[in-house]
């Protein structure tokens, strides 16, 4: 038992894809930890961020969104999204109210069903939702898992997004904290940095080429004047999908450089210098080190 009443534990967030996780670890934590994209699956990585309540710390790990995998990316993704089901104290499943429980969602209840750490339930989006049928998808996933607890919330406007914290608070273990009082993700500066690149090219491009990208820095120096030059590159599979990470005159890749620098800033608190440039690599996918880059284990 802890001697002055803190609380610490793992809550592992997980969800079908678009479902709103990243959007209400965000909410949770009180400022912004995982990036969000009105796209599915933007999540790749298990970034952690650190909510405080009371005298509690909730560590939530984020995982990417459970779909039917098709690539080694998708499965080690869904590895990923399982293992931090495994390894937390608790699972906090995120359904989007307005989907229902459409396929994906219904495979991951089923595989919820007989696990021993307690598991509660966030029905989303509920603002959207048919308000009709909120009742009976509540008495759907009751009855398959019976759930610790479930609450209906909306993510984006943070309606019931407390009672979510103060539940989560009281259900983690009795211990010292883990991490500091003031860190809020124990992300390394050097990964949100290629989140919040990867974020504007999801929010800018609206093709399909998003989920062919992935973001590597390839230098980080710290100049003499406190600010921050990094270096990154977009990789893409086809040479046909570079004009459209750069656009006409490089107006795309600009807008993209641009928008990143000012979170990257945000986040570190300080001027950056980001530099970008594409680079085809059509095997990207398959490099081993990019996986360790971003957090993910190499999926056979």
């Amino acid at each position: 038992m802890s001697e002055d009443g803190t609380r610490a534990g793992f809550v592992a967030v997980i969800g079908a894809p678009n479902a709103g996780k990243s959007t209400l670890v965000n909410a949770l934590v009180g400022q912004k930890v995982a990036i969000v994209s009105p796209k599915a699956q933007t999540t790749r990585a298990r970034l952690m961020g650190i909510a405080i309540h009371d005298r509690a710390q909730i560590l939530l790990v984020d995982t990417p969104g459970i779909f039917e995998p098709k690539r080694r990316l998708d499965r080690a993704m869904v590895a990923a999204a399982w293992t931090g089901a495994e390894d937390a104290e608790l699972t906090l499943l995120v359904i989007d109210a307005e989907a229902g429980m459409r396929a994906g969602v219904e495979r991951i209840v089923d595989g919820l069903q007989g696990r021993k750490s307690p598991v509660m339930v966030a029905l989303n989006k509920v603002d959207r939702a048919d308000k009709g049928k909120l009742l009976g998808l509540a008495q759907q996933i009751t009855d398959a898992i019976a759930p610790q607890q479930l609450f209906m919330i909306s993510a984006l406007t943070g309606d019931g997004v407390d009672d979510v914290k103060t539940a989560l608070a009281a259900a983690v273990p009795e211990g010292p904290w883990l991490y500091p009082e003031d860190e809020v993700s124990n992300a390394t500066d050097r990964m949100v940095a290629a989140e919040l690149v990867r974020e504007q090219i999801f929010l800018q491009l609206h093709q399909e080429l998003p989920y062919a990208s992935a973001v590597e820095i390839e230098k980080w120096s710290e100049r003499s004047d406190g600010s921050t030059e990094i270096m990154a590159q977009v990789l893409i599979e086809r040479d046909s999908q570079k004009g459209i990470v750069i656009g006409k005159g490089g107006s795309r890749l600009k807008a993209i450089g641009e928008a990143a620098r000012g979170e990257i800033a945000a986040h570190l608190g300080h001027p950056v210098h980001l530099y970008l440039h594409v680079k085809v690599a059509p095997r990207w996918s398959e490099d081993r080190g990019l996986y360790e880059g971003i957090g993910l284990d190499w999926a056979d």
